[in-house]
């Protein structure tokens, strides 16, 4: 992996990401997108690991040390981050994970000018729960938020994508 170096002004990849992979003409579409919606699942209090590079990839390169804050990015666009996770919105809140995770749409807001979050919270994890090590949950009581909420969290989370196609300027 390239170490992450500060952008140098006028240099080849100036805004871009240096590094030229499979990854690449995601990147370039993303510059000339209308509106962008990440997700993650939550794994310890974060997001996963391969959001984590991606992101790295995605904002790194658009971002300038300066005070304040400035970005290489052009335009402003509407993005969102979708979480999904196994804790409860009260779980969520007395582990602080709420906070930690604000940093992505803060990112996000930095170099694209708009961001939000969206939760879903205490998902179905294991199809089935008698199969694993856990005494933590009630799988009587997950099958019925995944009946119940998970269907109107899928609405939500479509919603977003609706209102941002909406939205943009294309």
């Amino acid at each position: 992996m390239l170490a992450r170096l500060p952008i140098k002004k006028g240099g080849k990849h100036y805004g871009t990401c240096a590094l030229t992979d499979d990854l690449t003409p995601v990147l370039d579409k993303i510059t000339h997108a209308h509106g962008l919606i990440l997700g993650s699942p939550v794994y310890f209090g974060s997001v996963s690991g391969e959001m984590r590079s991606f992101m790295e990839r995605l904002l790194f390169p658009k971002s300038v040390y300066a005070d304040p804050y400035q970005t290489l990015f052009t335009r402003t666009i509407n993005t969102g981050f979708i979480y999904t996770m196994n804790l409860t919105e009260e779980g969520m809140k007395a582990w602080g994970i709420d906070s930690h995770l604000s940093l992505n749409e803060t990112m996000l807001q930095n170099v694209f000018g708009a961001s939000e979050s969206f939760f879903c919270h205490d998902t179905y994890q294991f199809k089935d729960y008698s199969a694993v090590v856990q005494s933590r949950f009630d799988p009587e009581k997950k099958a019925q938020r995944r009946e119940a909420v998970f269907p109107k969290d899928c609405e939500k989370a479509f919603d977003m994508g609706r209102r941002f196609a909406m939205t943009s300027d294309h």
